[in-house]
Parts: structure tokens; C-alpha cells; sequence
């Protein structure tokens, strides 16, 4: 193995210490990640709520993988979020818009540490996710249902002209939300209509 290749790190539970300061693992994810309302945050909650509900069995996130989550049938899901309250004072609710122009993109290789443009698309599945809160009294970040999930085919998004899109795109490329309940089926039915999309002619 390569001194430049990574080695597997073992999963953390949040318990194990700093070596000078004994500060634990844990206390620096509360400070860190401690507000879940942060656009950082809230991207890699979505993330995590995909990979719970998809069944995916990587221990850990992969910052540099070619997508976000792998489902447990091996299906690569790309994640967007959005929210209409943010972390900070708002004069008015926020105007959800997703970004997806890296759809037909290359994508980074961490194994091969290069970037390389995937034959059958950089996903199979896009998820957009979206925070539908309007009121900071009523925020709750633990709660799986304050958010709304869109299930689009990679070649529809890839194919769509567009770089980004609002919720008028959303309803009309991936019909309507479903909650955090359905995500999983959401994202099978996705696929589906993914692989027939393209093997179609």
C-alpha cells in the first residue's frame, strides 16, 4: 500500500479523548455541529437521514466520494437540502432552490485519486430535501417530519437543461414529496425509472 493511500479509520462513538487537552470526540461534535440549522449541518443531516433510510451500510460519510450515500443495494443517491428558515435573522423566509450543475460532471476517485467521468452517470438518484419550517418557534431539527423529500432519476436531472431549480421544477421532474417514511421506497422507485431511462432508446 501506498504511504499517499488513506488507511481505514474505525468508526469513532464519541467517547475517545484528545491527547493533550482530554477534551472527548464528543465535545467537539456538539461544538462543531451543534446547531443543526447551519446550511453545513443541515446538508449532512439530510445526507445521514438518506443513508438511514435507505439501509446503507457504510460506518462512515465519505467526504470525497464521486456521490453522497450508497443504499444498501448498491443504488449511488446524490443529496440536496434547502430550508425556509436559516440560522440567522431573516427579513423573510428563504426561497427554496436546489443546484445540481454538476450532474453531468466528472466525479473525484478517491480510490484512484483522480477525477473520472462515471459511464452510467455520476448517481442513479437525486434526493432534494427540503426543511418546510416556517416558523423559528416551531424549528425542531430532531424531528424527521419538518422535512419534505423529492426523488428524481440521475438522466432526468442530467438531461433537464437546467443548473438549478426551485420547487415548481421539483413537482414537475419528480412529482410530489413524499415524507421521511417513504424516502426509502421513494428512492427505489427512482431507480427503477432510472435504469429504464437509460436503456431506453
Amino acid at each position: 500500500m501506498s504511504q499517499l493511500t488513506p488507511t481505514r479509520l474505525a468508526r469513532l462513538d464519541g467517547s475517545e479523548q484528545f491527547r493533550e487537552t482530554a477534551k472527548s470526540v464528543s465535545e467537539f461534535w456538539q461544538w462543531a455541529m451543534g446547531d443543526l440549522r447551519m446550511n453545513t449541518a443541515r446538508g449532512l443531516l439530510v445526507e445521514y437521514f438518506i443513508a438511514v433510510a435507505v439501509g446503507s451500510t457504510d460506518p462512515i460519510r465519505i467526504e470525497w466520494a464521486g456521490h453522497d450515500v450508497t443504499a444498501a443495494d448498491g443504488t449511488r443517491i446524490e443529496a440536496k437540502s434547502s430550508a425556509y428558515l436559516q440560522s440567522w435573522a431573516q427579513k423573510r423566509p428563504s426561497t427554496p432552490r436546489f443546484g445540481f450543475q454538476g450532474a453531468n460532471s466528472a466525479v473525484w476517485d478517491p480510490e484512484r485519486g483522480e477525477d473520472v467521468m462515471p459511464e452510467n452517470g455520476r448517481a442513479d438518484v437525486w434526493v432534494f430535501a427540503l426543511h418546510t419550517c416556517r416558523e423559528h418557534s416551531l424549528y425542531d431539527p430532531l424531528d424527521e417530519k419538518q422535512w419534505a423529500f423529492w426523488t428524481a432519476p440521475h438522466w432526468t436531472i442530467a438531461r433537464c437543461g437546467q443548473s438549478s431549480g426551485g420547487l415548481a421544477f421539483l413537482n414537475k421532474v419528480a412529482g410530489q414529496p413524499v415524507e421521511f417514511g417513504r424516502l426509502g421506497s421513494a428512492v427505489k422507485a427512482a431507480r427503477r425509472r432510472n435504469d429504464e431511462i437509460a436503456t431506453s432508446p
